[in-house]
């Protein structure tokens, strides 16, 4: 039996329930693991598990399910550790909507295992019934858990209506994330995001940040990708991969979008702009030995447990409001526009054209030199 298995999150490489489950499915068959998601990414690099789970493409959990059925494999697994029961089962409910719609025959058996190893962990399978869900499920000391029960207890109200998206298992006090962009703080647990001609205009259950609404723009609710709290939580040591620096010095520019920044591993150095995107930006590129050079305003909303730098990274830190501006002029006075340049030799070299254009915009600043 050809066996595919998407692995989704940090939060199931870093309890070891990934590597484990791989292993036990290699008993029934011939095993083939790839990520699905990005944060997950860093923790397949920290666990050394390149070589057991693939990380080379960058894939939401539905994309990387069809490229195992169309691989034609006999069974895929979706292996996900959410924050609770409710939060894991309607991330999987999401995930194998989504993959239905992207699929016209749908005849292979899809079965998520979820928070193995907790009280309330489950396993679903989606559209099959095969003897190796009930197997598992013993074995794993795992409740079997339809996808009636799902939809009737977590979805069926979400249909509330189109504009408003219901967000399941969330805690008061956590950081509300709408693909990659912390728009606002809970204060509850229970929260509702309300969209009007696409943009987000009211929240039920916690406190809207402006600034991020702005950076986020347009976003579909349905398709939006949303997270609360951390985007990983449990504490590393972190791998540092043996890389050969580019021969010429590459800068490149990433402009809050943290997640993407696995594009420009063979940069010599990264500017980022935002606090949050240079957090983390800063720990994913720590693991490639590249420094950052952040433009940061002192808004930061902490999105990782701890955020790893390399060694002569520079920060700086603007007056409140301004890290989009000075971003906005780097990248047109730099970059002309594109995302990388190879027009300096050294970040010294960057270092002073960047003070160069605050001070022009006359923008009060301090830096930060990380030793």
């Amino acid at each position: 039996m050809r066996i595919g298995v998407v692995v989704h999150g940090p939060n199931i490489i870093d309890s070891g329930y990934a590597l484990k489950l791989i292993e036990l499915l290699g008993e029934y068959g011939e095993v083939s693991a790839r990520l699905g998601g990005t944060m997950g990414r860093t923790a397949v690099i920290d666990a050394s598990l390149e070589d057991v789970i693939d990380i080379s493409r960058k894939l939401v959990p539905s994309d990387s399910i069809k490229i195992f059925y169309d691989d034609g494999v006999d069974v895929i697994f979706l292996l996900n550790y959410g924050k609770s029961d409710v939060t894991g089962q309607v991330f999987g409910y999401k995930v194998y909507s989504h993959f239905t719609d992207k699929i016209s025959d749908n005849n292979v058996p899809v079965i998520q295992i979820e928070r193995p190893g907790e009280c309330d962990g489950s396993i679903i399978a989606w559209n099959c019934d095969l003897d190796i869900v009930n197997e598992l499920s013993e074995r794993l000391g795992l409740a079997v858990v339809t996808p009636e029960e799902v939809y009737d207890n977590h979805i069926r109200q979400d249909d509330a209506g189109v504009n408003q998206r219901i967000v399941h298992g969330v805690s008061p006090g956590e950081n509300i994330m709408v693909n990659s962009v912390v728009i606002g703080r809970t204060d509850s647990d229970k929260l509702i995001l309300i969209a009007k001609d696409n943009h987000i205009v009211d929240i039920v259950g916690g406190k809207l940040k402006e600034h991020g609404l702005e950076k986020l723009g347009e976003v579909d609710l349905e398709t939006a990708i949303i997270k609360t709290g951390l985007l990983r939580n449990a504490k590393v040591k972190p791998r540092v991969l043996d890389k050969q620096k580019p021969e010429e010095f590459k800068v490149a520019f990433l402009d809050h979008a943290g997640e993407d920044v696995y594009r420009f591993r063979d940069s010599s150095v990264v500017i980022t702009i935002g606090d949050d995107t240079t957090l983390i930006s800063s720990d994913i590129l720590y693991r490639f030995d590249i420094p950052v050079v952040g433009i940061t305003d002192g808004d930061l909303d902490k999105v990782v447990a701890d955020g790893f730098k390399v060694k002569d990274s520079v920060i700086f830190e603007v007056e409140s409001g301004f890290d989009d501006v000075c971003g906005q002029y780097i990248k047109r006075i730099i970059f002309d526009g594109k995302q990388v340049t190879y027009d300096f030799s050294n970040i010294s070299e960057l270092e002073e054209k960047i003070i160069e254009i605050i001070k022009n915009i006359n923008c009060k600043y301090k830096i930060n030199y990380i030793k």
